[in-house]
């Protein structure tokens, strides 16, 4: 008679031993995004992370702001050039930089990392990036998922998505109904293509173009690749530092969908943004992918954020001090346009004018 061999979870694909590794290669990281609300209440690998709301006292009546993301097909030029240790730098900011603009402050985050095959150090660097991320938001990393999904995902696919959970004063809530006429638009610029627009941007380069991630672009005086794996920026601290030295009426954070789009979504009824192409000069990244795939302006600026990664409203009177709070913590901004009361034909933004060259 021959011997038959029953079925396993490791047979089936699913390491968890590999996990287990991957889980304590993190725990130095992790352990560097702890806030004090946070501080021995547990540590990773418990079934839920905790925070101590206790730290809510303080606070009149404080509201809690949730946000989730991911960073979409990033994370295909991380796979392909093996980096893996900035994409978490990427979904931070796409989930803080959303919880900012109502004002809140980034409390703790959590994620989840989905792959074919649970690589410890890769699982480890991933996570090395979120945690970092964290720490240049000002929040605590509290707890999260690696899933390995064998027979979906090939063995070095993978996928990152998190959620995080901010709190603001009720009255110190921002949002479309402080927005004033009169008031300044103040751009801050992004650090490049942050992490939207990649499905144009890789069709683009690699399908249109040929081009190779290591490819040397003279423009970018570096490699495709390095060019297009530049972290997100993270402008969390930077907007809260606003909200604590001048007056600020709105924020908008600049993703899919484009600067005027984004903007569209904070500006009220019966008001318009006017953003003047001509005070910024997007960088070579957006002027390249617009060349190489002929891709109309229009198309760009409904895609890319074209070097502006996040907005912030002011009253005309706050400009100069936003301008110095933004300078001294090394943001580079300016005053790129004004809310106007809105015109019969005018949507909630527009983009006006010629880019500076």
């Amino acid at each position: 008679m021959s011997e038959t061999t029953g079925a396993s979870y490791a047979a089936a694909g699913v390491d968890i031993e590999a996990g287990d590794r991957a889980v304590e290669l993190m725990k130095e990281w992790v352990k560097k995004t702890q806030r004090p609300e946070v501080a021995g209440l547990g540590g990773l690998g418990g079934f839920a992370g905790l925070f101590d709301a206790s730290a809510l006292k303080r606070y009149e009546r404080p509201l809690l702001a949730s946000a989730t993301d991911g960073v979409g097909t990033k994370v295909d030029l991380a796979r392909k050039m093996g980096v893996y240790d900035t994409i978490g730098h990427d979904l931070v900011g796409m989930v803080v930089d959303d919880l900012v603009v109502c004002g809140a402050e980034p409390l703790f985050m959590t994620d989840y990392i989905c792959v074919g095959k649970v690589q410890p150090e890769r699982v480890a660097a991933i996570v090395k990036g979120i945690a970092e991320g964290c720490v240049l938001a000002g929040c605590s990393l509290v707890g999260g998922e690696t899933a390995e999904h064998p027979g979906l995902l090939g063995p070095d696919d993978f996928d990152v998505a998190g959620a995080g959970t901010g709190v603001v004063e009720a009255d110190r809530l921002l949002g479309p109904d402080r927005i004033r006429k009169g008031d300044a638009v103040i751009a801050m610029a992004s650090s490049g293509l942050h992490s939207n627009g990649y499905s144009l941007v890789r069709h683009v380069f690699f399908d249109r173009a040929g081009w190779s991630l290591d490819r040397e672009v003279e423009e970018f005086g570096r490699t495709l690749g390095e060019e297009l794996l530049e972290p997100t920026k993270i402008y969390s601290l930077d907007c809260l530092a606003l909200t604590r030295t001048t007056e600020v009426h709105g924020f908008s954070h600049v993703t899919g969908g484009g600067l005027a789009n984004n903007l569209a979504r904070v500006i009220p009824d019966g008001l318009h943004a006017t953003v003047d192409r001509s005070t910024w000069t997007p960088g070579a990244v957006f002027d390249l992918v617009g060349k190489a795939g002929q891709v109309e302006q229009l198309e760009l600026e409904k895609t890319l954020n074209m070097g502006v990664g996040m907005i912030a409203i002011v009253p005309a009177e706050s400009v100069d001090a936003a301008l110095t709070t933004l300078a001294d913590r090394g943001i580079e901004s300016w005053v790129a346009g004004e809310i106007t009361e809105r015109g019969a034909h005018t949507s909630g933004a527009e983009l006006v004018g010629g880019y500076a060259r």
